[in-house]
């Protein structure tokens, strides 16, 4: 399959070319409009003429070669299409047509009977039930929509697992002056997939950002392998997945027919694998286009030049929500900058050189160029944008945004220019920009600084995980005997032969074995129900808790065998005090495969719910971050004179039970350690649970 000759044929036939449809109509309106080099061939059952143009009754009647066949025809003909292309040498199809994998059982049938011909045959096909495509960067356009002008030729490739969506994305693309080098509506994905077509403009030299709009991950595996090829690549991939709501879910299923998983484990792994992850369409174009101008970001530190003062302050509180940093401004940068502001202006960061730049039209450059020497900012954000209407001599307008352009480029740190709200980017707007080489303007207040702070992350997600050679999986048969739940007696000894640090504990089959394992350990102790398939202890009256001497333990002991019934006997603990209590499991996700979650333990677990997620392997570094991000993170510091846990430990710890949970191989369904203990280098496990397949 070669999806490099799919977007880039040298002459196309449209099958089922016919006037009466409006897909026709525009397919090859499109084709002639946007600078196909080659010849296109209409292919209608009766001949004739349609669109103004000879038509031959098959492909087998043109009398040249065919790189492309685009398909038209209805449902049921679309395999004898293939049938006839595939005996002629045709191996590259976009099949615009409906009524497959989407529209139910017999349509699914179909769909399979078609993959399975390609395969068999070495097709590349696109589709169906897809508009197919544009490549903007080479001309050609095959594509079902009317494509509304100007085309824009840029370094952004668009995959949409949406047709009816994806004029709209191309018409706001042009509205803000983003061009596009590839833009794909991928349809059912009966061949060609999505992680195909990545993989396409990860090696396309003429894009440098990729945006995506999934309603499903079809292949977790290889979804993550171009990823991590794109990253290495320094191509970011911006992303807007559905499915977070249960009715966003049933809608995607219904549309695609794929399933779309768990949500959290999709935002960890997206996280884990560089991928931007956006909430809206205008997101998705403004941050990719943000990034295809800007490149990577160096750092957090943001020193703002705008002229308003409300947005100033619109700014610095955006600016905290997306975690950026607006520091002081250093004591040279302010001196310079008196001399440049009014008096009536005061000078801080977020700068207002106030509305004077209505008078002094250079005040904004000037005050510009003092910003981007300031040795503690690690890029600008201005406040501009492109002119809107076309004055009587447009020169003066020109010189400035030229004379603007030039201290942009020559700026030491990257300037990232954003308007005040979001507008279309007029015609004589693209061409200032185009003529002056004023830089692309990320549209309004909100998508800008949203956009910024995701090309920060983007940046440092992609230093770290490039830093560190990517931890091998591993995959061995479980131990024998295997199944069911292994509740703590026989999970905790699992653990501990792999020597992860657990609690002490005796299994204690009468009293008299619990008294004399409680003198052993020394009072306090705890006891807890030792019985198979038990999880939760405490539901059922199986703990007990701060046992003083050997009476207390006696009674314990009685009263949990009454509580529990088939017990294997009672397990013996010394009482743990203080510390933080972590939950760290490690749960199959059946699209993602084993999936880390590390949050407050104990009962905050199902009180707070703040887990960290990762989708495994992870090391210790990433463990580490994990544990950051949780929104207690500030317990593990110390709080009110606590001890502050040793984070490299707990990371060690968690990154051990991570490895160990992979070395279990298939057979595990689950592991859980609730609570791990933390006192301050101290790490100990002092429950846990293991559930197999």
């Amino acid at each position: 399959m070669s999806v490099g000759e799919l977007f880039n044929p040298r002459s196309i036939a449209l099958v089922g070319a016919t006037d009466k449809s409006g897909w026709s109509i525009s397919t090859l309106a499109n084709l002639r409009a946007h600078g196909f080099p080659g010849p296109v061939h209409l292919v209608n059952p009766r001949g004739g003429v349609v669109h103004g143009q000879a038509a031959y009754r098959s492909l087998t009647e043109i009398p040249e070669r065919v790189d492309l066949a685009y398909v038209m025809v209805p449902t049921a003909a679309v395999l004898g299409v293939l049938r006839e292309g595939a005996k002629l040498g045709i191996r590259c199809y976009v099949i615009l047509t409906a009524g497959f994998g989407e529209a139910g059982e017999e349509g699914a049938r179909l769909e399979a009977e078609i993959a399975a011909f390609a395969t068999e045959n070495g097709l590349t096909i696109l589709g169906p039930n897809g508009n197919g495509y544009i490549n903007a960067a080479a001309g050609v356009t095959p594509y079902g929509l009317p494509i509304p002008p100007p085309l824009l030729r840029g370094a952004v490739g668009v995959v949409l697992q949406s047709g009816a969506l994806a004029s709209s994305v191309l018409g706001f693309a042009q509205a803000r002056n983003v061009g596009i080098s590839l833009l794909t509506s991928m349809g059912n994905e009966s061949v060609v997939t999505v992680t195909d077509v990545i993989g396409y403009l990860v090696d396309d030299p003429a894009t440098r950002v990729i945006a995506l709009f999934l309603e499903s991950i079809r292949n977790p595996a290889e979804f993550s392998r171009v990823a991590r090829r794109a990253l290495e690549a320094g191509k970011p991939i911006v992303a807007l997945k559905i499915g977070r709501s249960k009715l966003a879910s049933h809608t995607a299923q219904a549309h695609t027919g794929a399933l779309v998983g768990d949500d959290d484990v999709i935002d960890a792994a997206l996280r884990q694998l560089g991928v931007i992850r956006v909430r809206s369409l205008e997101d998705l174009i403004i941050t990719a286009g943000l990034l295809a101008s800007s490149g990577p970001l160096p750092g957090r530190r943001i020193g703002v030049v705008t002229p308003s003062g409300g947005a100033s302050e619109i700014i610095a509180d955006r600016a905290e929500d997306e975690g950026l940093e607006l520091p002081p401004f250093a004591p040279e940068t302010v001196a310079r900058l008196a001399e440049i502001v009014p008096a009536f202006g005061t000078v801080q960061n977020p700068l207002d050189v106030t509305g004077y730049v209505l008078i002094d039209r250079t005040l904004l450059g000037r005050a510009l160029e003092a910003v981007t020497a300031d040795p503690g900012i690690d890029l600008i954000m201005l406040l501009s944008e492109p002119p809107k209407v076309a004055p009587p001599d447009p020169a003066p307008v020109l010189a400035t945004y030229a004379a603007s352009a030039g201290r942009i480029a020559s700026s030491p740190v990257p300037v990232v220019v954003v308007s005040n709200v979001l507008t279309d980017v007029t015609e004589f707007g693209r061409r200032v920009q185009a003529e002056t080489g004023f830089p692309y303007v990320a549209g309004g207040i909100e998508h800008g600084l949203h956009a910024i702070g995701a090309a920060v992350r983007w940046s440092e997600q992609r230093e770290r995980v490039l830093s560190r050679p990517a931890p091998l999986p591993r995959a061995v048969a479980p131990p024998e005997g295997a199944s069911g739940v292994w509740a703590e007696h026989r999970a905790a000894a699992l653990l501990a032969s792999a020597g992860l640090p657990v609690v002490p504990s005796e299994l204690a089959r009468d009293e008299s074995a619990a008294v004399a394992a409680a003198e052993r350990f020394g009072c306090p102790v705890v006891l807890k129900a030792a019985a198979e398939g038990l999880g939760h202890k405490s539901d059922v009256g199986g703990v007990r808790l701060g046992l003083g001497g050997a009476e207390e333990v006696r009674q314990a002991y009685r009263e949990i065998v009454a509580a529990v019934p088939s017990l294997d006997g009672v397990l013996v603990q010394p009482q743990r005090r203080g510390g933080i209590e972590l939950l760290v499991g490690v749960v199959r996700d059946p699209a993602w495969g084993l999936t880390l979650a590390v949050g407050l333990g104990g009962v905050w677990v199902e009180v707070l719910r703040d887990t960290a997620l990762r989708v495994l392997p992870v090391d210790a570094g990433e463990a580490r971050t994990a544990l950051t991000e949780l929104r207690g993170a500030a317990l593990l510091n110390g709080v009110r004179g606590s001890e502050p846990a040793d984070l490299d430990a707990v990371a060690d710890v968690v990154a051990r039970v991570a490895a160990f949970a992979e070395s279990l191989g298939d057979g595990l369904e689950s592991l859980e350690i609730n609570p791990l203990l933390v006192s301050g280098s101290r790490v100990e496990a002092l429950d846990a649970l293991i559930t197999w397949r």
